[in-house]
């Protein structure tokens, strides 16, 4: 099945590449220069894949005057006077579902986020760089795992940890996991929204799902003898000691987790 695709990029870095691989691929591909003509998109509600490539100074509310609240557009970011913000969003979540092919949608977020570390996320460019990151997709696994290598990648680069000597990789997986099977239940035509503001001194990770929540308080205690052969509580065990900071919503679904950079001596 082909897809519509909508790519804004002010800076062409992906945008004339991705055209040409999603073309010939058969996909419908429009371009956008810049966020005041996405806004101006009247019908990018009706593309099943958005991708947003933005460079700002600041990063402005996502709304338009057409009605849009451009929720396939990037958040607002707070910003240091003078700070540059690299603004990235995949988003999904208007992919159509009849037919669903959980496979295709996986290729074409590893498709963009390829491209986006081979031709644009270049280490000697993002090291030092503000980065909003964003994606709103289908809550599948396969989709998930994509999306958490790039994360995993995104820091490494930036700085923030080294992803090998980290365990990060297994709260972002943990988290994941439970937002697809616990929050959406499985559910594909449900959606998770996953944002990540990585700077030099923290990485700032939300994950978000619609499913009906929980409350964390809960969770049987995993370190009690009595629930020692449960499997459920772990995860979010795992989450607590390996972030610096973990914040549960009050509807429980909706998880935001910070991971700090580690002193220089450290890392060695």
């Amino acid at each position: 099945m082909h897809r519509r695709i909508l790519i804004i990029d002010d800076h062409n870095d992906l945008a004339e590449a991705l055209e040409e691989v999603f073309t010939h691929q058969g996909h419908e591909v429009r371009l956008v220069e810049d966020r005041a003509s996405a806004l101006a998109v009247e019908d990018i509600y009706d593309y099943d894949f958005v991708i947003t490539d933005l460079d700002f100074d600041t990063v402005a509310p996502a709304s338009g005057s057409n009605g849009n609240s451009a929720v396939c557009l990037p958040k607002s970011v707070e910003a240091h006077i003078g700070e540059h913000i690299k603004a990235f969003k995949i988003c999904a979540a208007n992919f159509r579902r009849q037919d669903f092919d959980e496979q295709q949608l996986a290729e074409l977020v590893a498709t963009t986020l390829d491209y986006k570390n081979r031709f644009v996320d270049r280490e000697d460019y993002v090291r030092g760089l503000h980065e909003s990151i964003e994606f709103e997709l289908p809550g599948v696994l396969s989709v998930m795992h994509v999306v958490l290598e790039y994360l995993m990648n995104r820091v490494d680069k930036l700085g923030v940890v080294e992803a090998q000597q980290s365990n990060l990789f297994v709260a972002l997986d943990e988290a994941f996991v439970n937002a697809v099977k616990h929050g959406n239940k499985f559910d594909a035509t449900k959606n998770i929204r996953v944002a990540a503001d990585v700077s030099k001194t923290e990485a700032r990770f939300t994950i978000e799902d619609e499913g009906e929540g929980f409350d964390v308080d809960n969770i049987p205690d995993p370190l009690d003898p009595q629930n020692l052969f449960k499997p459920s509580g772990r995860g979010v065990l795992f989450i607590y000691n390996i972030m610096d900071e973990v914040k549960y919503n009050d509807r429980g679904n909706r998880l935001t987790m910070v991971k700090r950079s580690q002193p220089e001596a450290l890392k060695s």
